[in-house]
C-alpha cells in the first residue's frame, strides 16, 4: 500500500481533481463533495486524489456522498483502498458487516475512546484506517483526530527518549465476560491455533488454570513514517492504560480479576508500571491537538493511521459507524531505537530507516 499514490493496480475511471478542502482551525480538512448518482463511480474516478489529500493532510472528512446503506458503503470503501484487512487482536468486539468491513469496536456509549492508533500493538496493522457515518447519534459520538506527528515534539524530551530506549508492553486477560474474547479477538478458540499466531507475531503467552488466556507484547513508541519518514508517537500506551478507565469500573475490574486480571494495560518496556500523572500528561497533550467534526449521517472520514490518531467521544442516541482497515503495514521492531515499517503488498514497497 501507499498513502501517497494509488497502487499498481489501475481503476476503470478516469482521475480529475477534487473540489476545494476547507482547512479551518479546530476541524479536519473538509472535503464537500457535490451529489453524485453513484458514489462508488465517485470514489473510484477520485481514488488518487482522495489518498493524495490524506497524505498531505493526515485525514479528509467527505461530506455529501449519501452513504446510508451497509452495502454501498462497502464498495464504496474498497474501491478506495489497496486492500482490506481482517480485524485480528481486537481490544473490543466489533460486528461484521462484510469481508473487511465492521462495526466500530463496541465500548460503553457514556465513555470516550481516547486517542490511539488502529492496532499500534500488533506486527501488522492498517496504514489506512476509513469510517463510514450511516446514523449519526443525537448528541456527541465525534470521531477526533490528532497530528501524531505534533503530539511526538510537544511530550517531555526525557519522556519520549525512555519510550523510544525501552518501548512499551502491552498486558491482555481474555476472558468471555469482558472484551474481546479469544474467538474475536483471533479469529478462532483452538489453543493450538491461537499459540501459533502469538509465537508468529511475537506475542508471549499463558493459559490460566481457569481458561483464560493472558498474553504480553512488547513494541516501539515511535514510528517513522514509511512514506515520509517523519517520526510519529504511534502506540496506544494511555488508551490502554488501567489509569485511562473510568475511576468505578477501574475500581470494580480491580476487585473482580485483580490487579494482574485487568482486560488490557501497558507499562513501560521494562516492566515498570505507568502513573496516572504520565497517562494524565498523554491524554492532555492528545486533547491539545485534537480536532473534531460532528458526524453527519453519510459522512466519509479517511485516516492515515501512522501519521493520526483518533479517538470517539461519548454520544447519545442510535449510532451507527463502519470501518474498514486498509493498506496493511508491517513494522520491525527495534525497542532501542525509533521503529520502521515496511508497507506490506505494493509493488515496489517502501522501508523506513531507524534512527
Amino acid at each position: 500500500m501507499t498513502l501517497s499514490s494509488a497502487s499498481s493496480t489501475s481503476t476503470p475511471f478516469p482521475q480529475t481533481a477534487l473540489p476545494g478542502i476547507e482547512l479551518l482551525p479546530g476541524r479536519p480538512p473538509t472535503l464537500c463533495a457535490p451529489p453524485v448518482a453513484d458514489p462508488v463511480e465517485w470514489a473510484g474516478a477520485h481514488r488518487d486524489a482522495l489518498r493524495a489529500a490524506v497524505a498531505e493532510h493526515g485525514s479528509l472528512l467527505v461530506r455529501g456522498l449519501g452513504l446510508h446503506e451497509p452495502a454501498l458503503t462497502g464498495a464504496v470503501l474498497r474501491r478506495l483502498a489497496d486492500g482490506l484487512m481482517q480485524d485480528q487482536e481486537a481490544f473490543a468486539p466489533r460486528r461484521r458487516y462484510a469481508d473487511g468491513v465492521y462495526s466500530s469496536s463496541k465500548w460503553p456509549p457514556n465513555q470516550p475512546m481516547c486517542m490511539h492508533h488502529e492496532l499500534s500493538y500488533a506486527l501488522e496493522f492498517p496504514g489506512l484506517l476509513m469510517f463510514a457515518c450511516l446514523e449519526a447519534p443525537a448528541e456527541g459520538g465525534a470521531t477526533g483526530v490528532a497530528d501524531s506527528a505534533a503530539v511526538l515534539d510537544a511530550l517531555p524530551a526525557e519522556l519520549v527518549q525512555r519510550f523510544e530506549k525501552e518501548g512499551w508492553l502491552l498486558t491482555r486477560t481474555f476472558n468471555d465476560e469482558i472484551g474481546a474474547t479469544v474467538a474475536e479477538a483471533f479469529g478462532t478458540s483452538d489453543r493450538a491455533s491461537v499459540e501459533r499466531y502469538c509465537r508468529a507475531h511475537a506475542i508471549e503467552f499463558t493459559w490460566e488454570p481457569d481458561g483464560s488466556l493472558r498474553t504480553r507484547q512488547h513494541r516501539g513508541a515511535v514510528l517513522r513514517h514509511p512514506v515520509t519518514g517523519r517520526r510519529c508517537w504511534f502506540n496506544q500506551i494511555a488508551f490502554l492504560n488501567e489509569w485511562t478507565m473510568d475511576p468505578e469500573v477501574h475500581e470494580y475490574l480491580v476487585d473482580v480479576y485483580g490487579a494482574d486480571g485487568l482486560p488490557f494495560n501497558t507499562r513501560y518496556g521494562n516492566g515498570d508500571p505507568i502513573g496516572l500523572d504520565v497517562v494524565q500528561l498523554l491524554n492532555d497533550v492528545y486533547a491539545a491537538h485534537t480536532v473534531r467534526e460532528p458526524w453527519r449521517g453519510g459522512d466519509l472520514l479517511l485516516v492515515d493511521n501512522i501519521r493520526t490518531a483518533h479517538s470517539r467521544e461519548p454520544f447519545e442516541g442510535p449510532r451507527e459507524v463502519l470501518a474498514a482497515l486498509a493498506d496493511p503495514v508491517r513494522r520491525t521492531d527495534s525497542p532501542d531505537s525509533t521503529v520502521s515499517a515496511d508497507i506490506a503488498g505494493s509493488a515496489g514497497s517502501f522501508e523506513g530507516t531507524s534512527s
